[in-house]
């Protein structure tokens, strides 16, 4: 009899793999497009990943319809709450790839508390924060990331709230890979994805995307090409931070206190620029680095803040749970539902 061979060579992914048969329904120029996109491209080489394995956690706004457009599982969850509930699904299926996408005031409002317990647990989560500044899915009220003085339906004269700052909140609760980029930079954008998915541990990205209807306009200089190469600082592990259009300009720092130095002047070179590092065990670069985007008078940094690795969340509940059954056993739910222990309410 001859023998049957059996073809075990896997079926090479595309980006169209990874689009489901829904109607993609944001409004048109809204940077929501562009972040599926590149999540789309990216995803087939994402090695040791089946699609099988992914599955996609949102809440509630425009950001959160992400998990319908994605050819993969996926779970729209409720306001706020979807790092807990990726959470849950992450610590009793350990093996899955489990990605969270949400939007500003979805995760850093209501979602606030989940959100920063998740980075100082570091669960084993990419989460990817739509940030456009504004609550589109509601009609354009001002969300925890408005500049102050914002003018919305809910701010006629203007917010009087001080803005979150999201890569500083994640670095303050201990992420170990936070990382920020641009809608508008499908490259670089990219590039992020590939970080987070290979990183073990909380992996937070924040990527500033325009609301045409409610916000737009509101990165225009980080996006115009006659602006961008200003007001964007490209961070790259031990180098330089350079910018500008001519990259003559850098950043040192005087003490503590970043300084913008031009590099043509004669009085600083490239040797006295500040050089990242995001793999430092202290988050006081990173933090200072972060705050840069407060500020017009500086750039705003994109790329890896910080990356560090340790234990995560759901490794440690895992060996926990490995632990306890060698030393006492698999659990009896019939013994725990039957045992004859009652109580009485008077």
């Amino acid at each position: 009899m001859s023998e049957v061979k059996v073809k075990t060579d896997k079926i090479k992914l595309t980006a169209k793999d990874f689009a489901s048969d829904q109607d993609v329904r944001w409004c048109p120029g809204c940077g929501d497009y562009s972040i599926l996109a590149q999540v789309q491209r990216t995803f087939p080489d994402i090695i040791g990943v089946e699609k099988e394995k992914i599955v996609w956690i949102s809440g509630i706004g425009c950001s959160s319809r992400f998990p319908y457009y994605m050819g993969t599982y996926g779970f729209h969850t409720i306001h706020g709450r979807a790092p807990a509930i990726a959470t849950g699904v992450k610590v009793s299926r350990p093996d899955l790839s489990v990605w969270v996408a949400t939007g500003d005031g979805d995760l850093l409002s209501i979602g606030g508390n989940h959100f920063i317990h998740t980075c100082r647990k570091n669960v084993d989560l990419k989460i990817i924060l739509f940030n456009n500044k504004i609550y589109g899915l509601t009609k354009g009220q001002y969300s925890p990331t408005s500049e102050q003085g914002k003018k919305t339906k809910t701010t006629p004269y203007g917010s009087v709230d001080y803005p979150f700052n999201p890569v500083s909140l994640a670095l303050g609760s201990e992420a170990t890979f936070v990382a920020k980029a641009l809608d508008r930079d499908p490259k670089h954008l990219q590039q992020m994805i590939r970080r987070a998915a290979d990183h073990k541990g909380t992996a937070f990205i924040e990527v500033l995307q325009n609301c045409s209807i409610f916000n737009d306009g509101a990165f225009e200089r980080l996006t115009d090409k006659a602006t961008r190469d200003d007001n964007v600082l490209y961070m790259e592990h031990e180098k330089p931070l350079i910018f500008g259009k001519e990259k003559n300009k850098g950043i040192k720092l005087d003490g503590a206190k970043p300084v913008v130095v031009d590099l043509t002047d004669g009085k600083n070179s490239v040797n006295d620029l500040l050089v990242h590092n995001e793999s430092d065990n202290s988050p006081v670069h990173a933090t200072i680095l972060a705050h840069l985007a407060d500020d017009p008078a500086y750039p705003t940094p994109v790329g890896v803040f910080r990356q560090i690795f340790k234990p995560t969340y759901d490794e440690g509940v895992e060996i926990q749970i490995g632990n306890v059954t060698d030393l006492k056993g698999k659990g009896d739910i019939e013994k725990v539902l039957f045992n004859g222990n009652t109580w009485e309410v008077n």
